[in-house]
Formats: C-alpha cells, sequence, structure tokens
C-alpha cells in the first residue's frame, strides 16, 4: 500500500482515524501497531515477519544492555545487537552483490540466491540500531512496553521511506500525547502537500524523463532534459514522501523531525547536505562519523573518516557501484571544500549557488544511472562529446510540452511559498490567508484525487532503498 493510492486516502487513513480516536488513550498504541502491521503486510505479507523479529530483538536487546550496564555482559549484547541488525541487512539487500562481484573477480560462477529485499528494511533497521546505540550509551532509557517499542519501530507513517526518527525523539509522546484541532489541521495540509509533490510534480517529472529516455535519437538537450527532471522528480518524490510521513505523525498526535529544507538552494555541498535527507545525514554524523573522531584526530584521520561515512551513504542507497561511485564523489567534493574552497565559497555566494547545481546535477546523474558505462556516455552527452545535435524535433516536442510543469518544479523547489505563506501571517491579512489555505487544500486534494483515478505512472522512488 502506498501513500499516494485511493486505497490508503479513502479507506485505510479514514477507518484508522476513527478507530484511534474513538479507543481510549491506553489502547491507542495499539491500534497504530495493528495498523501498521496491516499496512505492511498489505504490500509485503511474506516479509511481515523480518519486522515482527526486529522488533522483538531489538526491544529484548534494549533491556539485557540496560539490566547489565557496566558489565561485561551488557557490551556483548551490544555487540551481538549490532552484528544482527547489520547481519539481516546483508543478507537481504547486499548478499547477492557480493556473489555477483565474487564472480567477476575471480571468474567463477558462484550461484546467486533467491532473495528479495523487504520493503524498507534499510529505514527500520536504521531506527533500531540507533535506539540499541542510544541505549547503551545511556542516551535514551530502554523501553519496558514491547507494545509501545514496536508501535515506535512499524509506525506506517514511516515505515517504508522514513524519515529515520530517533527512539529519544519520540519517546515522551509514546507514552503521552497531546491532540488539538489546529494540529490535526496543520497535518492534513502537510499530507496533502506531501501528495500534491508526488502525484502532481513527481510524477509528471517522471513521465518526462521515461519519454526522453525512449526516444530512438536523442540530442543533448535530451539528456539535459532527462538529467534535470530526474533530479528534479527525486526531491519532490522522497520530499513529498517526508511532506506526508511528518503531517500523518501531527494527526496522530506525533512530531517527527524535518527530512528536507529546500536542498536546491544550498551555496555548497556540506549546505545540501545539511538540507538533503537530515535525518539520513545526521544518522551518519552521529553514529559513524563522530565515533570515529571527526575532524578532531588530525587531517589524514579526517578525510579517512569522511570517506566511510560517503562510502557508507553511497552504499546504503543500494547494492550497486553507481550508489558507491555517488557517495564517494560527494565524500571527495566535501574534503576539497573543507580544505580549500569553504572561503572562497563564502565570498562568492552567486558563484556558490551556480557550483552546487552543477554538482549536485551531476551527481543524480551518477545515482539515476544503471551501470558506470551509462554514467560515462551520459555525461559525454550532455557536454558535447558524442557528437551529437543540441536538440531535434522529438526532444521540443516534449520539452514545449512539459514546459509548464519543469519552471513550476524549479519555482517550488525554493521557498517561495513559505514567503508567500509568510506574507500572509500578518493580522490583517491573516483571515484571508486562512481561506485560502482551506480552500486550496481542498482543490488539490480534488486535482490529486482526479489524477490518482487515472494514474498509470505513480511509483516511490525510496521504495528501493
Amino acid at each position: 500500500m502506498v501513500f499516494s493510492s485511493i486505497t490508503f486516502i479513502y479507506y485505510f487513513l479514514p477507518i484508522v482515524l476513527i478507530l484511534y480516536f474513538i479507543i481510549p488513550n491506553k489502547l491507542k498504541n495499539l491500534c497504530l501497531l495493528l495498523s501498521s502491521l496491516f499496512f505492511y503486510f498489505y504490500g509485503e505479507g511474506k516479509f511481515l515477519w523480518i519486522l515482527l523479529l526486529s522488533c522483538i530483538m531489538n526491544f529484548t536487546y534494549g533491556l539485557l544492555i540496560e539490566k547489565y550496564r557496566d558489565k561485561k555482559l551488557s557490551k556483548i549484547v551490544f555487540s551481538i545487537a549490532i552484528i544482527s541488525n547489520i547481519g539481516l541487512l546483508m543478507y537481504f539487500k547486499y548478499l547477492n552483490f557480493f556473489i555477483d562481484n565474487l564472480n567477476n573477480i575471480f571468474n567463477v560462477n558462484l550461484k546467486l540466491l533467491n532473495v528479495v529485499m523487504p520493503i524498507g528494511i534499510s529505514f527500520f533497521t536504521f531506527q533500531t540500531l540507533s535506539y540499541v546505540v542510544d541505549v547503551y550509551n545511556n542516551k535514551v532509557k530502554a523501553s519496558h512496553n514491547l507494545i509501545d517499542f514496536s508501535t515506535y519501530v512499524s509506525s506506517f507513517f514511516q515505515l517504508i521511506s522514513g524519515p529515520i526518527v530517533r527512539y529519544r525523539d519520540i519517546e515522551g509522546e509514546l507514552k503521552e500525547r497531546k491532540y488539538s484541532f489546529e494540529q490535526f489541521g496543520s497535518g492534513v495540509f502537510r499530507v496533502i502537500i506531501g501528495l500534491s509533490k508526488k502525484v502532481l510534480i513527481a510524477n509528471e517529472l517522471g513521465a518526462l524523463a521515461s519519454s526522453l529516455g525512449g526516444l530512438p535519437d536523442k540530442a543533448v538537450l535530451t539528456y539535459l532534459l532527462i538529467g534535470v527532471s530526474e533530479t528534479l522528480q527525486l526531491y519532490f518524490d522522497f520530499s513529498g514522501y517526508s511532506d506526508i510521513a511528518i503531517g500523518l505523525a501531527k494527526m496522530f498526535g506525533f512530531h517527527f523531525p524535518e527530512n528536507f529544507n529546500y536542498p536546491f538552494i544550498a551555496k555548497s555541498i556540506t549546505d545540501f547536505w545539511r538540507r538533503w535527507h537530515i535525518s539520513l545525514s545526521t544518522f551518519f554524523r552521529d553514529y559513524v562519523y563522530i565515533p570515529l573522531g571527526g575532524n578532531k584526530k588530525g587531517i589524514l584521520k579526517h578525510i579517512r573518516n569522511i570517506f566511510i561515512v560517503w562510502f557508507l551513504t553511497g552504499f546504503w542507497h543500494g547494492a550497486s557501484w553507481n550508489f558507491i561511485l555517488w557517495g564517494v564523489y560527494f565524500g571527495i567534493l566535501l574534503i576539497i571544500e573543507k580544505y580549500f574552497l569553504k572561503s572562497f565559497l563564502d565570498k562568492h555566494r552567486i558563484f556558490s549557488h551556480v557550483y552546487t547545481l552543477i554538482l549536485v546535477f551531476i551527481s543524480f546523474i551518477i545515482f539515476n544511472s544503471d551501470s558506470i558505462q551509462e554514467i560515462f556516455v551520459f555525461l559525454k552527452s550532455i557536454f558535447g562529446f558524442n557528437h551529437l545535435p543540441f536538440s531535434n524535433f522529438s526532444t521540443m516536442y516534449y520539452f514545449r510540452s512539459y514546459f509548464i510543469i519543469l519552471i513550476c518544479s524549479c519555482i517550488l523547489a525554493t521557498p517561495v511559498i513559505k514567503l508567500v505563506k509568510k506574507v500572509f501571517e500578518h493580522k490583517m491579512l491573516k483571515p484571508i490567508g486562512s481561506v485560502l489555505e482551506v480552500g486550496g487544500s481542498i482543490l488539490l486534494l480534488v486535482v490529486v484525487t482526479s489524477f490518482l483515478i487515472d494514474a498509470s505512472f505513480n511509483p516511490f522512488l525510496y521504495f528501493r532503498f
């Protein structure tokens, strides 16, 4: 089941909301847990046991680590917890990748295993890892209620594609939550914004990229448009999902951390990663980079730490060399920025924005390619080394057809709507702003619904991670 579906919006969500708000407070977490397990079972029935195993396993680890704190057994349990969580992820997500590479390197013919990756395993594994580490480091008390803990791990708001929520962020709300019409309305508005990003923008950009990719005769502009549309599609798809997750959490009384902050207005690659997939970058910062020593143990170890973090960031996204290359690419750029470009970029703001956009654009060409060879073909074509014409009739046809959606997506990737909303926060304009917000939300939901009824292209891209 996906958020951007008639089944979720008009059947699953209303039923869960009604049940949730009519039952006593002490049963609300159980309601959320059962609803979340059904949500996962609906799409990934045969892998539900893995989610349940992860919940029970890490709940037990937390209790044992806390019970035997400051004793050798606590460290043993902690080590087992790390190995078993990472082992689960490695088996389902990366085992065939390793076998395939062993075959290529040693010219052997080991048989690939029939292993299918459960949806969302990267996200809920990182959540349980953060919990175990925080309990071990005494930053959070272990949960003594399996239903509460399982609700944290498996809540349908963020189970499939994040954001990565830490137990300490919502520990208090798992036990007691406050509700208000204002908060519920804010959550509904955020959900509709997320659905609109996904259905009205990301899906259309995906259709454009797919159509251009299928052209028999391509031009430089073809590749440029594919690169731009795929980059913006990924942003609106994933930030839209995060908006829906954050909005749903608000409706049910939770406050999840933000996951995107207009990354395309970044003034450096460092700044970009403070704004893009914030929950992932802060996870690697807090649980890998800082424990390795960060920048406090000399230049060589600092460079080593950056490479480790960005290799892992790339590898986390998928069992493919293009993702590893993507991560290493960012690692190299961040090292260059930190040691050579920082002061220059701070002084030349216009250049820094253009520089960042170009490098991010290239990064997502790497990210979206299916092979290393495809990356080089794409880059050579964009920079004119494949002797292609700049444009052709077919490309211009699609460019004209999708011109409005391209312009709108570029504008909406900036804080322009946020600035307009601020204007209407003035006490004289607030009533008008409220009416526009409610009316606009209803209109957007109607349009989104009409698109979904006729949808033929509606994937969530981050489901594959």
